[in-house]
């Protein structure tokens, strides 16, 4: 049986975690979506491209991890490191049918309008793309005001630097159709995160369903598996590793093909409640202190929360969610036990955990076959991980180590196992 769910509920859901990224905002994207929307909606356009620019505005920063990014991209009004994101967010993109009208807006949304590529690229493209980053500057300058709810005090102020910039930054028309937007309180009501919910609940209910397969799911696992592992040098390709080992190690226990297909994708998607932790804190070489601990071991549980509303990702979601649970009910977010964990999170712990000691990270090599087999073997015996899942991925280490740490131009665009 193929795996389906729908692709907007995905895309919904996986939005919360590239909010994540900013930490202490968490709605960035998509009130630049819902802006969007509404300037699109006071244009004149159909429902479908209203829905576009939602969901547009929604994952514009698909190519931000980092969150000294997100901090440059909101705090500064045009940074100069602001076209990386872009061109990272257009890769990504690009290939993918689903999401692929976004590629190109995407790649200019940070681009000034005197600035854009007139005559080279389809003129509704651009207009898209421009309109993102007016909405987006909107945000930025706003982002200060939401804290301690003084917004209304300043949207003049904010319309008028907007207003500055028509012509050089922005289209005069977009600016234009941006103060006819703008002039109701509800406009900037509608940014508040009780409004934003009640749009999220809405959009969803109203939307056409668009039911993705394995392997359109797969790809956009593969997608945000990326954005994960880019945010820090020291987990690079991790996720995709995880992913391909615990595949791989499923096959050689017997797992259903589906729950294999499952394992696969809750595998990319593990760490994605890793978006959320500081930059400073993953990228740290050295020992954690105890609040620095505490901090990474939230990452699993908001995985649990940005997959766990997705219709037919429920075993996905555990799955994820429990990779670092262990036998004996000592490990978190839920301190489950042997007899509460899913076969397959206890193929993921070891995937996670082997990949983790094997892969090579800038301030250390990764173990050799022997210390990885000691170190696993050690894990087995003292009932910190499943010894039927040991077992298997002992008998041949090689096997698992090219399993954990494949080269990304091994990968195939649609998932990594077939």
């Amino acid at each position: 049986m193929t795996l389906f769910a729908d692709l907007r509920h995905v895309i919904y859901a996986l939005s919360d975690a590239l909010d994540l990224v900013g930490v202490d905002d968490v709605a960035h994207g998509k009130r630049v979506g819902i802006m969007a929307a509404e300037c699109g909606r006071v244009a004149g356009l159909p429902e479908t491209e209203t829905a576009f620019l939602l969901d547009l505005g929604m994952l514009h920063d698909i190519g931000v991890s980092s969150t000294r990014a997100h901090c440059n991209l909101v705090e500064t009004f045009d940074w100069n490191g602001s076209q990386g994101h872009c061109e990272v967010g257009h890769a990504l993109l690009k290939g993918f049918g689903p999401l692929e009208a976004m590629a190109e807006p995407v790649r200019y949304h940070h681009t000034r309008w005197d600035a854009l590529p007139v005559g080279d690229v389809d003129p509704d493209t651009l207009r898209a793309a421009n309109l993102i980053y007016l909405v987006d500057r909107v945000d930025a300058l706003a982002a200060s005001h939401y804290a301690d709810n003084s917004l209304l005090l300043f949207t003049d102020d904010i319309r008028a630097r907007i207003t500055e910039h028509a012509g050089t930054y922005f289209s005069p028309e977009l600016v234009e159709l941006f103060l006819d937007a703008s002039h109701t309180e509800a406009f900037w009501l509608d940014l508040e995160p009780r409004s934003i919910q009640a749009r999220m609940v809405e959009s969803l209910a109203t939307a056409r369903d668009y039911p993705a397969n394995t392997d359109e799911l797969k790809h956009l696992a593969g997608i945000f598996a990326r954005i994960v592992d880019a945010k820090s040098p020291f987990t690079a390709e991790h996720s995709l590793g995880v992913a391909r080992l615990a595949r791989h190690l499923a096959e050689r226990l017997g797992v259903s093909p589906d729950n294999c297909d499952k394992l696969e994708i809750a595998g990319m998607l593990h760490d994605l409640g890793k978006l959320r932790i500081p930059d400073e804190i993953l990228d740290k070489p050295g020992r954690l202190d105890a609040a620095e601990r505490k901090i990474i071991n939230t990452h699993s549980y908001e995985t649990f929360q940005i997959l766990h509303g997705i219709r037919g990702f429920e075993e996905i979601t555990r799955w994820a969610a429990y990779h670092h649970e262990e036998p004996d009910g000592s490990g978190y977010p839920f301190h489950l036990t042997a007899a509460e964990m899913p076969f397959e999170a206890s193929i993921l712990r070891v995937a996670d955990i082997f990949q983790a000691m094997v892969q090579e990270r800038p301030y250390r090599q990764g173990l050799g076959d022997a210390e990885v087999s000691n170190f696993i073997r050690r894990m087995a015996d003292d009932g910190r991980i499943d010894s039927r899942v040991a077992e298997v991925l002992l008998e041949d280490v090689p096997a698992a180590r090219l399993a954990a740490c494949p080269a990304l131009d091994e990968l195939p665009e649609g998932g990594l196992g077939a």
